[in-house]
């Protein structure tokens, strides 16, 4: 399985699709799909029948999962879009920017 650069809590932003440019926080990662849910971009509507979670029922918006391929992480000290990195330092492996050559 390929070690995926993109972890849960990470600022990141869509470069691809349909919500292109979109930033959010990443929620949930799922390794086997290669896959993504990051907050507040590719909403869906979805139609939810009455229960007792939800007595209303209706239309609810959520978001969807998106590919890893299709987002690409922020670096805090610029802001702007980067790759990542690993490397050993002080005999512990860590991510880093590749554009600040910051630990993440």
């Amino acid at each position: 399985m390929k070690k995926l650069k993109i972890k849960t809590g990470d600022t990141v932003r869509i470069i691809a699709g349909d919500h292109k440019g979109t930033e959010g926080k990443v929620m949930t990662v799922n390794r086997e799909k290669n896959k993504a849910i990051v907050e507040g971009a590719n909403m869906v509507s979805k139609h939810q029948k009455p229960s007792a979670q939800n007595p209303q029922g209706g239309i609810v918006k959520k978001e969807s999962p998106i590919n890893i391929s299709n987002l690409s992480l922020i670096d805090a000290k610029s802001g702007k879009t980067t790759r990542v990195g690993y490397e050993v330092r002080d005999g512990k492996k860590v991510r880093f920017s590749k554009k600040s050559n910051e630990v993440i």
